[in-house]
């Protein structure tokens, strides 16, 4: 793909400084950026490097100004970054514009399949699928029976989709993420051997989720397993069975949500942070990275800290300062012992 400079000030309304028929074929950071290269500039930090990039074309503010001669031709708009963020996203979607159904794969003969869809070599699509318009299924995706897809879904490779589960417009799962496993229920019998309880229900996303690369949810043992709008998965969680994920909400790396918790909308929970079972978690709760939750989040709007979480998220971050302190606390205790000891030993 490659474009001019000439092309790209149509594209984002700007003003071309320099040569417009310069091409560029690949995006770059300006410090790294080398010819045929399109990069930008919107922090001052990193102003040094427009003089000195060789990136063919630049994208700055139209309040740029220039202090020495650039090498670059110069794209000059309202807002760097936000053009350049349109660019990364035309980029993307030009990388990925799939189309057609490659082969080998497996489409089974009830299965429904919308408009404009892309099917990856061996995907398997099982009886009675639903796959909306405009959606991307990846090689080595699994689609199991009675499974419902909206429009516009983009399942990368490896993607696995167990039967009955339903997943709505706009969304995307990465490579490697497992959607409806069973959940994690046994029974202990008498014997001390635990018995499986089969997980009947199904998981439901709906629209404008992102789903990170291995990452898990359970299907419901009865009823579903939720994850509301909007909500954003990163790579590597785990969500069991019967848990309710609301909308806007985001969930970093490794945290691991036990069954049947609720979690209201507009929660950030950081990286490896440990949910028990049971729970419910306020609307728009902060919840600081490892932290452990063992207990129910009644108010909203606060942000948490501790293994286990039992202060406030300041309250967590002077107690772990304090911490650091302790062993010149100690020494210092030690000294004061002695001279308390020496006091002691004159007065008697």
């Amino acid at each position: 793909m490659q474009f001019t400079a000439h092309e790209l000030g149509l594209l984002l309304n700007g003003t071309v400084e320099g040569d417009p028929l310069v091409p560029v074929n690949q995006l770059a950071k300006i410090e790294e950026a080398k010819a045929g290269s399109l990069s930008f500039l919107a922090n001052p930090k990193y102003e040094q490097y427009l003089y000195t990039t060789e990136a063919s074309v630049v994208i700055v503010n139209n309040d740029q100004v220039l202090t020495a001669p650039t090498k670059a031709t110069l794209i000059r708009v309202e807002n760097a970054y936000s053009a350049f963020t349109l660019l990364l996203e035309k980029y993307n979607t030009l990388k990925l514009n799939k189309t057609g159904t490659e082969q080998p794969s497996f489409i089974h003969s009830s299965a429904q399949i919308g408009k404009n869809v892309y099917v990856g070599a061996f995907a398997y699509i099982g009886p009675n699928v639903k796959v909306g318009d405009n959606c991307k299924i990846y090689p080595h995706t699994y689609i199991a029976d009675d499974v419902i897809i909206g429009n516009n879904v983009t399942l990368f490779p490896g993607v696995k989709v167990y039967f009955d589960c339903r997943i709505g417009d706009n969304v995307i799962i990465h490579s490697g993420a497992i959607i409806g496993s069973d959940g994690f229920g046994f029974a202990p019998a008498a014997d001390g051997t635990y018995a499986k309880i089969s997980q009947i229900g199904n998981v439901i996303i709906e629209d404008n989720v992102e789903i990170g690369s291995n990452t898990t949810v359970d299907r419901a043992t009865l009823g579903s397993t939720i994850i509301r709008k909007g909500a954003k998965l990163d790579n590597l969680i785990q969500v069991a069975h019967n848990v309710e994920i609301g909308a806007n909400t985001v969930i970093a790396g490794q945290a691991g949500i036990s069954g049947s918790t609720k979690i209201g909308d507009n929660c950030v929970i950081g990286g490896q942070v440990g949910i028990v079972g049971h729970l419910s978690i306020a609307r728009g709760s902060q919840i600081m990275a490892k932290s452990g939750i063992n207990k129910n989040i009644t108010e909203e709007n606060k942000k948490w800290g501790g293994v286990p979480f039992f202060t406030g998220y300041m309250e967590n971050l002077r107690n772990e300062a304090a911490a650091s302190h302790l062993p010149a606390l100690e020494k210092k205790v030690a000294e004061l012992e002695k001279i308390i000891t020496e006091l002691r030993n004159k007065v008697h």
